[in-house]
């Protein structure tokens, strides 16, 4: 990138370098445009222009962000989950501040704190559960209604003075805290003294920070002998026994209400963890999801040959049901004028995905979803060569035919010998 204008004094020590840098990262992170409608592609025909501006209003304290956008995502419930989306120079002044504060507020950070943290990943964050519920009986299985709606900026900014003196960083944080969204009609909502948009760069960050003092200290402070493992607002707290359960769960209850937090009361629920080890309990819920996995009373081999019951995790249904959903909406099982390779091209970056997530602790437990996808392509097959006359079975053999002669067209057929 050629270097920009010489550095001036300047009442912000915001550097060009620090700008350079984050627009990396932004660029490096794909994202779609904001209330400007400028996309990435769109600021990079101007970029030298671009990151100058932004950089001289960043140091000089003149830099107001726009609007975020405000999107919905559906989910697998049939609700819809807001994300407010920032403009590209947002984003890239979001990223300056967030790669100031990082190194920081790292260094307080819990370790049983996992998600959007450097060196730190959801397998962790499973891996640590799965480890807990060998040890501890009761599981408090907790969400927080709307957190990110939610979370009190008077609360977050004396969070924030706990770690940062400095006046401009506490400022532009402030300004995008209160900044307001935008809906698709164009309706300014005003946030209100709360939220902090999910989709902002610097929103995980402080969603950290605040759920640190929530519930990561106070956790440690006040119950030092139970274990939790938290990502980002997914939180697993383990207990002892089932009295201590329902006592962790009222005393969380009230510190989330002295917080400005709600408990979503329909998806809290104390589950026991019944194993070989531990009786049978009928009037408990036995299992519970998190990440994407569910963990279950289920049959697991021994090492001296044999079954036993354990308590572990497994792909859920919940992420089955998005997945099969997503190749529904590829709609390629309907374009007959494709070939079974550029499927494969398509598909394959996201069954390596799937099956490098999923498939880390039972692989197994993959072949129902392989299947599903089969099913497709079996599809595809009887609307491509009408010579089989609708036939499946005709269809999974010219599948099979084709794997034979192809094993690693598709990815997932050289992890599944047999499907």
């Amino acid at each position: 990138m050629i270097e920009m204008f010489e550095t001036k004094s300047r009442t912000v020590p915001i550097t060009k370098q620090m700008v350079k840098e984050a627009y990396r990262k932004v660029k490096a992170n794909h994202g779609s445009a904001g209330v400007d409608k400028e996309s990435l592609e769109e600021f990079q025909a101007d970029l030298l222009k671009n990151l100058y501006k932004l950089w001289n209003r960043l140091s000089s304290g003149s830099y107001f962000p726009k609007p975020v956008r405000e999107v919905s995502i559906p989910k697998v419930n049939g609700s819809k989950r807001k994300l407010g989306i920032p403009t590209v120079s947002d984003r890239i002044a979001q990223q300056v501040i967030k790669a100031y504060l990082e190194p920081r507020l790292e260094a307080e950070f819990h370790s049983n704190s996992y998600g959007y943290r450097p060196l730190k990943s959801a397998h962790q964050a499973v891996e640590s559960v799965r480890a807990n519920v060998r040890q501890y009986t009761w599981v408090l299985d907790m969400d927080i209604k709307s957190f990110f709606d939610e979370v009190n900026h008077e609360l977050l900014m004396k969070a924030l003075d706990c770690h940062v003196e400095e006046k401009w960083v506490k400022m532009y944080i402030k300004r995008w805290l209160e900044v307001s969204s935008q809906t698709q009609d164009g309706t300014l909502i005003p946030k209100e003294g709360k939220g902090t948009p999910q989709g902002g760069v610097i929103s995980p960050l402080l969603s950290n920070l605040y759920l640190h003092y929530v519930l990561d200290k106070w956790l440690e402070k006040q119950y030092p002998h139970i274990a939790f493992v938290r990502y980002a607002d997914d939180v697993v707290i383990h207990c002892n026994n089932e009295n201590e359960a329902k006592q962790l769960l009222a005393a969380v209850r009230e510190r989330l209400e002295e917080c400005k937090l709600r408990l979503n009361e329909e998806k809290t629920e104390i589950v026991y963890c019944q194993d070989y080890r531990r009786k049978e309990k009928k009037d408990y819920k036995k299992k519970f999801d998190f990440l994407g996995f569910t963990f279950k009373p289920q049959s697991t081999a021994s090492n001296r040959g044999g079954m036993f019951l354990g308590y572990d995790c497994a792909i859920s249904q919940k992420a089955q049901t998005r997945i099969v959903a997503g190749w529904k909406k590829e709609n390629f099982h309907r374009q007959s004028t494709l070939t079974i390779q550029e499927i494969a091209t398509k598909i394959n970056p996201h069954m390596i995905g799937i099956i490098r997530y999923y498939g880390k602790y039972k692989m197994w437990t993959l072949h129902k979803l392989v299947r599903h996808f089969h099913f497709h392509l079996a599809k595809w097959v009887l609307n491509k060569y009408k010579r089989l006359k609708g036939s499946y079975s005709k269809a999974f053999k010219w599948i099979q035919e084709i794997k034979v002669s192809y094993p690693t067209m598709f990815y997932h057929w050289t992890i599944f010998k047999s499907i």
